[in-house]
């Protein structure tokens, strides 16, 4: 039913105890991965610290972070119990993504969403350090982008997309792109076994440069 629905346009959101309820927003919201805007400061902090990424290293702790991991005016969750275990199973599936960042071997941010066709599907992210939500997401970008992905679907506003390129679009717009987007094969399986130089790239060595910590290769599962 979830693949059904992604292929749709439409996404479930409700909260603990609400009936299922599924939404097909207007306007919808989404980032193309050759718009992504990364600012001087996000550089600086891509460069200094020693992040290591991953894909499908921890598929269960990045969702029950972001199902715990507290937001600003946000109070409680829309990642109930339920959820969880349907978005697992997604994974098992090989169509739910995890991408994890992590700083001296723990886990700092990361976030998770269902790849169909050239279509990523963002879900939900968290940090539990500064900036490491970006510092997942960037590099994951990039790696659409070399990939041929059409859109990161951002489903609705938010000022921390915004503020990275996203941007809104009409409904009948969005089902377009959809549309000619899940028509391409969709990469099923582990992400960490499928691309295991993520996130080795024309632009993450550009921007990160020789002599960062990051010049070396990192295992991604």
């Amino acid at each position: 039913m979830l693949v059904s629905a992604y292929q749709q346009g439409i996404f479930p959101w409700f909260s603990e105890g609400e009936p299922l309820l599924w939404w097909s927003p207007d306007p919808r919201f989404g980032l193309f991965p050759d718009k992504l805007h990364v600012s001087s400061t996000m550089r600086k902090v891509l460069r200094k610290r020693p992040w290591e990424w991953s894909l499908d290293r921890d598929f269960a702790s990045v969702i029950a972070h972001c199902s715990k991991v507290p937001r600003k005016r946000q109070r409680g969750t829309w990642i109930t119990h339920d959820m969880v275990e349907a978005y697992r199973e997604l994974h098992l599936l090989g169509y739910a993504h995890s991408v994890e960042v992590r700083l001296d071997g723990t886990l700092a941010g990361g976030f998770y969403g269902v790849s169909i066709g050239n279509m990523f599907f963002g879900e939900s992210m968290f940090s539990l350090e500064d900036d490491a939500s970006k510092a997942a997401f960037i590099p994951f970008v990039w790696f659409l982008a070399a990939s041929g992905f059409t859109l990161v679907d951002s489903q609705v506003y938010t000022e921390h997309l915004a503020g990275l390129g996203a941007e809104e679009m009409s409904r009948d717009s969005y089902l377009a792109i959809l549309a000619s987007a899940i028509g391409s094969p969709t990469r099923r399986g582990n992400w960490g076994s499928l691309f295991p130089d993520f996130p080795q790239g024309v632009e993450f060595d550009r921007v990160l440069g020789q002599g960062s910590p990051h010049t070396k290769a990192r295992p991604s599962a």
